[in-house]
C-alpha cells in the first residue's frame, strides 16, 4: 500500500485552536508515533460532553498535538457509533485531529425523536464545531452521515475545507424505502435475529456479484452487532427508520466549489457506483472512484488501503495510479 499520505511535507500548522476539555482521556493513549525529531509522540484522546437543542451527545478526539491538514471530523452510518474509526486513526493522527461523534439519536446519545431531521443533525454537527473553535474542518461522511454532510456543506459551507463522501446517493432505493417499513414493525415487535440476517444480506453483496474482501467475517460482525442490540438501542434503532421516511435524505440546494471525493464499493449494490456518479455530479467540484474489491462496507472491508484514501484526500495528496481503486472521474471544476 503506498504511504506516501502519511508523511506530508507540509508546514504543520498549530492545533492551539481545538478545545479540548479537561477530562480523563478514554483509556490514556491507544498508540505513538516517532516524530521528525525522533521524539514519540503519543496520541491522546478525549472525550467531551455536549448538548444541543436539549439533547445530550458526544464527542470523541484523537490528536498527536500537530496539524499537516485541518481537523478530520467522520460522520459514520447509522449502526456506527464514535468508536467505530478508531482502527483507521493510526494513519490519520499523524496528520490532524480526528473527531467522531455519537450526534443526538445515535450510539450513546439522548433518545432523537423522529420529528428532528438532517437539518437538526448537520446543525448538531455545527454546534460540534463551534464548541471546540474549528475555524474549518475536512468532512468524511459515510452511508447515513453522508445525508447529514451534505446537508452541512450545503448550509455551513464556510467551515469546510474538503468533503468526503461514502455510500452516498441522492435517493434512498424504493425496495429500501419499502424494506424499512417493515424493519420498523420487526424492531418494534423485538425481532432482532430476522432483522439482523436482512440488514447483514443488505449491507453486503449478494452472492455472485464479485470479490469482497473479508466478506464473511464482516457480514458476521454486522449480524452480531445488530442481534445484540439491548431495547434502547433498539428504540433508537426504530426512530431511525421512521426518521428518515418522515424527511428528505437528500435536497437540491447549492453545494459550496469545494474539493470534494465521492467514493463507492466497487461491488457496492445498496449505493451502487452509478448512484454515487449521480451524487459527484450534483457537486460543484468532485471526483469519483470506486474502492475495488469491498461493497457498501468498504471502508471496513479495506480499513489500511481506505485510511490512506482518506489520509491522500485530506492534504491535497495524488488519488491516480492508487493500487486498490479505479482512477479518479471528474465532475464539474476541479
Amino acid at each position: 500500500m503506498p504511504t506516501d499520505a502519511i508523511t506530508s511535507s507540509r508546514t504543520p500548522l498549530s492545533d492551539a485552536a481545538l478545545t479540548f476539555p479537561p477530562q480523563p482521556t478514554d483509556g490514556g493513549t491507544d498508540g505513538g508515533r516517532a516524530d521528525n525529531a525522533g521524539q514519540h509522540t503519543e496520541t491522546e484522546t478525549v472525550e467531551h460532553e455536549l448538548t444541543f437543542g436539549g439533547f445530550r451527545y458526544t464527542c470523541r478526539i484523537a490528536r498527536q498535538g500537530r496539524l499537516d491538514t485541518e481537523p478530520i471530523v467522520i460522520l459514520g452510518g447509522s449502526s456506527q457509533d464514535r468508536h467505530s474509526w478508531q482502527r483507521h486513526e493510526k494513519w490519520l493522527t499523524p496528520l490532524s485531529s480526528v473527531i467522531t461523534v455519537d450526534l443526538p439519536g445515535y450510539g450513546t446519545a439522548d433518545f432523537l425523536p423522529a420529528k428532528y431531521g438532517v437539518d437538526f443533525l448537520a446543525a448538531a454537527v455545527r454546534h460540534v464545531v463551534d464548541e471546540l473553535r474549528v475555524p474549518r474542518l475536512n468532512l468524511v461522511a459515510a452511508c447515513y452521515g453522508g445525508a447529514i454532510g451534505v446537508r452541512f456543506a450545503q448550509h455551513y459551507p464556510h467551515l469546510l475545507q474538503r468533503l468526503m463522501l461514502v455510500g452516498m446517493t441522492t435517493v434512498i432505493p424504493a425496495d429500501y424505502a419499502m424494506a424499512m417499513e417493515r424493519w420498523d414493525g420487526m424492531i418494534r415487535r423485538g425481532e432482532t435475529e430476522p432483522i439482523a440476517r436482512e440488514l447483514a444480506d443488505r449491507f453486503m453483496s449478494p452472492p455472485g456479484t464479485g470479490h469482497v474482501r473479508k466478506k464473511a467475517a464482516v457480514a458476521r460482525l454486522v449480524y452480531q452487532q445488530i442481534a445484540a442490540q439491548n431495547p434502547e438501542q433498539l428504540r433508537m434503532s426504530a426512530e431511525h427508520n421512521s426518521r428518515l421516511m418522515r424527511h428528505e435524505w437528500y435536497r437540491p440546494e447549492p453545494a459550496p466549489a469545494i474539493p470534494s471525493l465521492v467514493v463507492t464499493g466497487e461491488h457496492d449494490t445498496l449505493t451502487t457506483p452509478a448512484m454515487g456518479r449521480t451524487m459527484a455530479a450534483c457537486l460543484p467540484s468532485a471526483r469519483f472512484m470506486t474502492i475495488e474489491e469491498t461493497d457498501h462496507l468498504a471502508p471496513v472491508e479495506r480499513i489500511a488501503d481506505f485510511a490512506d484514501l482518506m489520509a491522500r484526500f485530506c492534504t491535497d495528496r495524488p488519488l491516480e495510479g492508487l493500487p486498490y481503486a479505479t482512477e479518479p472521474e471528474v465532475f464539474g471544476d476541479v
